[in-house]
């Protein structure tokens, strides 16, 4: 070994990211990379940390989520690192602060991320610049929201785009592109975007390939239509020759229990003629803004915010209807704008979902709201723990792929994702027998037990059960063939 290193783990379990058997071996860092894995001799000045009978493995890589403001104005990102997540992508669903300036509520589901004052970056290079000046703990790998291009460049979202305004959108989205965002997301359930077209899609994704970006989709319909729209979406990424990734994909409804049998077949067809993806997180319920016409689909639906009604975030709709003497879409209507928690999957189609070999794992919580779903904080231990080790859905090993090596190759992510030398040390060490998610829907924001230390280019976040408070994340811009 040519180079001393400044920080040895000795003694652990390694789970490389790869899929491959779990071996023992020391990791040795230098800088904010990894310098050597196996059996590393002493070295004079270095840090040792004794990691026996624990697990070292990559960063977890959180592919879904809507972290776009927490960044800046939580940029210790306890939430995330305490489950040993190390990058974050953000811009999903079609929502991402920047390109937009607004001077007025920003529309559902913008709000999800900020009110007004936190649309204020009128080019994607400025918020990118404002996560420069001002890191937060975790790298962030960064989309730009279709939805966010609509409200910026149109005067009204119930129909399609005219050409001038396509032109204005491709515009923005270039300007990102060349700033370093990894691709476009897109929101096609929402109001801002359901009137948009598949062909809208399609002139925006083709500015994708040149720039060897990604499409991420919030699909059109993930209940009834889902098979029609995992069509649609197919053939957005065939039309503009770009990777799509399905995001949180999901069998929602009563009447759809059981069709992932059929979704993902579908899939796995047309991964054998194009280049596709998909995430998902590990619970039976969703989360997103109130819309009365959703809460039929649920068994039951729990109130995650409200502007009109604060205090009743935390209770179950049925419960404030009940108050009210009112109909449940009545007490949904009288809680605008709202968000909720929709109990409205079955848990075989959760397993089967996250059982899928090529499923990466996504939390798609929503840090701003009052009562969030507890998949913010404990996605990726539940993995880890309920469903890999609790009840043997897949090895521990595929598990950590799942969250590491696979989505840091979906996503283009350079030299991270695996524990290999010459990798950035983005590392998680836990203790495999007691990782487990403790957030639950009555108590949602309650730290991962057994998550032990937490790096991020090769500095320490999360040790002791405590954030570190260093903040060493990078923004991971895309590079021209495609990589961060």
């Amino acid at each position: 070994m040519p180079e001393a290193p400044d920080l040895i783990i000795r003694r652990g379990k390694v789970i490389d990211g790869s899929g491959r058997a779990a071996v023992a071996a020391d990791v040795a860092i230098k800088g904010d990379r990894i310098l050597a894995v196996g059996e590393v001799p002493q070295a004079k000045g270095a840090d040792e940390i004794d990691a026996s009978g624990h697990v070292v493995a990559p960063g977890f890589i959180d592919v879904h989520t809507h972290d776009d403001r927490l960044l800046l104005s939580a940029p210790d990102m306890t939430p995330k690192v305490s489950q040993g997540v190390t990058t974050v992508v953000v811009g999903n669903c079609g929502v991402s602060l920047a390109p937009l300036t607004l001077h007025g509520p920003p529309p559902p589901p913008l709000d999800l991320i900020g009110d007004q004052s936190w649309y204020k970056f009128a080019r994607f290079a400025d918020y990118l610049s404002a996560l420069d000046r001002d890191p937060p703990a975790v790298n962030a790998a960064c989309l730009v929201g279709h939805s966010t291009l609509r409200i910026g460049a149109m005067d009204r979202f119930d129909r399609p785009a005219s050409s001038g305004e396509i032109a204005a959108m491709k515009g923005r989205l270039q300007e990102a592109l060349d700033a370093g965002a990894i691709g476009l997301s897109t929101g096609l359930g929402y109001e801002p975007a359901e009137a948009a077209p598949t062909e809208e899609i399609v002139e925006l994704a083709k500015l994708l390939k040149p720039a060897g970006a990604i499409h991420t989709t919030h699909m059109r319909d993930e209940s009834d239509h889902v098979l029609k729209s995992l069509d649609e979406s197919f053939d957005i990424g065939r039309q503009a020759d770009v990777p799509v990734v399905i995001s949180h994909h999901k069998t929602a409804g009563q009447a759809n229990f059981g069709r992932s049998t059929e979704s993902l077949a579908k899939i796995e067809q047309a991964m054998g003629h194009q280049a596709l993806g998909l995430d998902a997180y590990p619970y039976s319920a969703s989360s997103t803004i109130l819309k009365p016409e959703w809460v039929s689909e649920a068994r039951q639906v729990l109130i995650a915010w409200s502007k009109a009604a604060p205090e009743q975030a935390g209770r179950l709709l049925a419960d404030v209807a009940a108050d009210w003497n009112v109909p449940e879409a009545e007490a949904a209507s009288r809680l605008q704008p709202a968000g909720a928690i929709y109990f409205s999957m079955d848990e075989r189609d959760v397993r089967r979902i996250l059982a899928f070999p090529h499923t990466m794992i996504g939390s798609d919580g929503l840090p701003h709201d009052s009562h969030p779903h507890p998949r913010l904080w404990g996605t990726f231990p539940r993995v880890l723990g309920h469903y890999s080790r609790d009840l043997g859905l897949f090895p521990l090993e595929e598990a950590v792929r799942k969250m590491t090596g696979l989505p840091a190759r979906q996503f283009g992510l350079r030299d991270r994702g695996l524990v290999r030398p010459g990798y950035f040390a983005d590392l998680a060490i836990f203790d495999p027998a007691a990782i487990i998610d403790r957030a639950t829907f009555e108590h949602p924001m309650q730290p991962a037990a057994g998550v032990l230390g937490v790096f991020v280019n090769g500095k320490p976040v999360w040790s002791a059960g405590a954030a570190t408070g260093s903040r060493v994340g990078r923004v991971l811009r895309r590079e021209p063939n495609g990589a961060q």
